[in-house]
């Protein structure tokens, strides 16, 4: 059995990519954002943490969370958010042929890839870079031409308060190691 060894510093930023099942384009559908959007707010009930950047694709997704001073389980928080989401649109999207012995013994759904891939942020510079990554994504896999275009994303809330400009990105080539 593979062990996997998750930096969990408190008060850390995190870069997060979290995939569909199977690479299936289904998250940007509105049962899913919606209760992808009350499985993130559940989960902050409990275990608060700082949304500092988010863009939702069809089939991933990628953010940045900063978490509490006190707090450096993230994990539990994807494990909330990746369970309560399935248990609302589970049948929905349920696809029995998928649903193999290791599925069945993990109780999981046929929505969310098991892992995650997580990086803790070291710097400013790091942070930039991801939050540029973040945001120019839609436009690197081919959903719209702009930044600007993209609705699933933190994008327009720094638009309006003013770290990005509504043309950035434009003729821009945004990449980070590791994907």
């Amino acid at each position: 059995m593979s062990r996997y060894r998750r930096s969990q510093n408190p008060g850390a930023t995190y870069f997060f990519t979290v995939v569909a099942y199977r690479r299936q384009a289904i998250l940007c559908d509105e049962p899913i954002r919606e209760a992808l959007r009350k499985a993130i707010a559940s989960a902050r009930v409990k275990r608060p943490f700082f949304i500092d950047a988010w863009v939702l694709l069809p089939d991933h997704l990628h953010c940045i969370w900063t978490l509490p001073a006190d707090d450096g389980d993230f994990a539990t928080c994807w494990s909330v958010i990746k369970r309560q989401v399935s248990v609302v649109c589970g049948e929905a999207y349920r696809r029995a042929e998928w649903i193999s012995v290791s599925k069945q013994k993990h109780r999981e759904s046929t929505l969310w890839q098991r892992r995650y891939w997580e990086h803790q942020i070291r710097d400013d510079t790091d942070f930039a870079r991801h939050m540029d990554y973040v945001h120019f994504n839609p436009v690197k896999h081919g959903y719209c031409r702009r930044v600007s275009e993209w609705p699933y994303s933190t994008f327009h809330r720094y638009v309006k308060e003013g770290v990005y400009p509504m043309d950035w990105g434009d003729g821009v080539d945004v990449t980070v190691a590791g994907e």
